[in-house]
């Protein structure tokens, strides 16, 4: 490849997400690629004679198959735009029957640093096929902004809006894979995240509350005015008066169920920004459940955390039970 991006060679053929180990001359490699639904693939390469490869080794997942594993079915879909493609992973039970309906679940991760899309083989990413096991379909599809990867347009989709850049974006990819796939139930949709996906979940069920009925929120970033000063700078810019908006300014919309998470020594997203939406959830006289971790920062990981979003979807997703959302004013 010349230094000005042209005459471009294929060094590493093979559709997957590729690392090379170069020999000490620098003149052949050994290159090992995977997908989430293919495991390893490991082949030497020539680097003096681009696009020459020579598989030399596959890992089966003959194995796994015979326990009952099913890879999770590699997504693409349009944006809600129509015409951006948004890449990503569903996971489904293994025991899945297509003639039932089955509850959804979205796990994304807005970014917009990185989408979090899982690319190499792995059996559990996020506990996400877990979860699926438990009787759910799971997404984890980027919406635009999530990835500098996709060029300046897609990465730069959060500029001067930085709330609600992937909302439409989860809800158009959930709507678009359920007319492809009737087995996943419409009217039972929830979403999950931590950090950046927590802000998101939280966003979403207060933006479309009719269409997200359960949601769980850890560590969100839920207002980027008093977050790290350089994120709001960065991806939504120099903002004039009223600053960027809030999942706060959302409170009043909730009608499903939400649980807050956090840790009470985050050195990350200070666990104020979830204590400021639980104060005005709590303005707003709504319903909603809220764990404080003690000892946890950032980091909220472990499968105490792990079996809270499980149970919280089992018992509200799965046989929703109605509550009145107005804990003051009962209907």
């Amino acid at each position: 490849m010349r230094l000005d991006g042209g005459h471009q060679q294929l060094l590493t053929p093979g559709n997957g997400t590729h690392e090379l180990s170069f020999s000490p001359d620098g003149n052949y490699a050994i290159d090992s690629y995977s997908r989430m639904d293919l495991p390893a693939v490991y082949q030497t390469v020539n680097i003096r004679r681009p696009g020459k490869a020579q598989v030399f080794a596959r890992r089966t997942d003959e194995a796994l198959r015979k326990h009952g594993w099913v890879p999770p079915v590699l997504v693409d879909v349009l944006a809600a735009d129509e015409k951006t493609h948004l890449y990503g992973v569903m996971y489904l039970p293994s025991k899945l029957d297509k003639n039932k309906k089955y509850p959804v679940i979205s796990n994304p991760y807005p970014g917009p640093q990185d989408d979090q899309i899982p690319r190499r083989f792995t059996l559990d990413d996020n506990g996400n096929q877990s979860l699926a096991e438990l009787g759910f379909i799971v997404i984890n599809v980027q919406p635009r902004g999530s990835s500098p990867l996709r060029g300046h347009d897609f990465y730069c989709f959060s500029y001067g809006n930085l709330r609600d850049y992937p909302l439409a974006d989860d809800k158009h990819t959930i709507e678009t894979l359920a007319a492809k796939y009737p087995f996943m139930d419409l009217s039972r949709v929830g979403i999950y995240g931590h950090s950046g996906g927590g802000f998101m979940a939280a966003a979403a069920i207060l933006t479309y509350p009719d269409f997200y009925k359960v949601a769980v929120a850890a560590s969100g970033n839920h207002d980027n005015n008093q977050y790290i000063q350089w994120w709001g700078e960065t991806f939504h810019g120099l903002t004039k008066r009223g600053g960027i908006p809030t999942n706060m300014e959302l409170a009043g919309n909730l009608k499903g169920k939400l649980m807050l998470i956090t840790g009470d020594v985050d050195d990350n997203v200070p666990w104020v920004s979830t204590l400021r939406l639980a104060n005005a959830l709590i303005n707003k006289n709504k319903r909603f459940d809220m764990m404080i971790l003690p000892g946890k920062d950032h980091g909220v990981w472990s499968p105490y955390y792990q079996n809270l979003i499980r149970y919280y979807f089992l018992e509200n997703l799965v046989c929703p039970s109605y509550r009145d959302m107005d804990i003051i004013n009962h209907k």
